[in-house]
């Protein structure tokens, strides 16, 4: 007879796996934690008691078991960590242009890939190129209307 899961245990076992994903376990490490915790080789073996052991220990380790957002267009992940980011969003969003563009402009000044991997100084001088951006934009707009008059 097949050993059945219950919707519990089978969370708790797939959190554990998430875990493991999340915070980069190899096998070998994954297996000797198992086996620290609760002296299992095979997360399977681990009852309900266990299981909340290791996920307690997994938790300590940096496991939030909350869901990432999925990544839009280069959006960044760490976008709620920083109001730098988020201001950069705002200026994208107001000149309806996508983070590949951001990651552009961080690639050509400071040969960086990606927005999110630039520091705070050089986000702030991102943040600066977006607003003269967006001000030449308004006042080519400007301009524009004031002469359809």
């Amino acid at each position: 007879m097949k050993n059945r899961l219950t919707p519990l245990r089978r969370a708790q076992l797939a959190k554990i796996h998430i875990a493991k994903k999340e915070l980069g376990l190899d096998d070998e490490t994954y297996r000797s934690m198992l086996w620290t915790i609760a002296r299992v080789r095979s997360a399977s073996d681990l009852d309900s008691h266990a299981c909340a052991r290791v996920l307690e220990h997994l938790k300590s380790r940096g496991f939030t078991g909350i869901r990432a957002r999925k990544e839009v267009e280069g959006r960044p992940h760490n976008l709620d960590a920083s109001p730098q980011l988020k201001k950069i969003e705002a200026l994208l969003t107001d000149a309806q242009r996508p983070w590949a563009y951001a990651n552009g402009v961080a690639k050509r000044m400071f040969s960086i890939d990606r927005v999110a991997f630039c520091g705070p100084e050089q986000l702030g001088k991102i943040i600066a190129a977006l607003s003269i951006d967006q001000r030449r934009r308004k006042s080519i707009t400007t301009a524009k209307e004031s002469s359809d008059e």
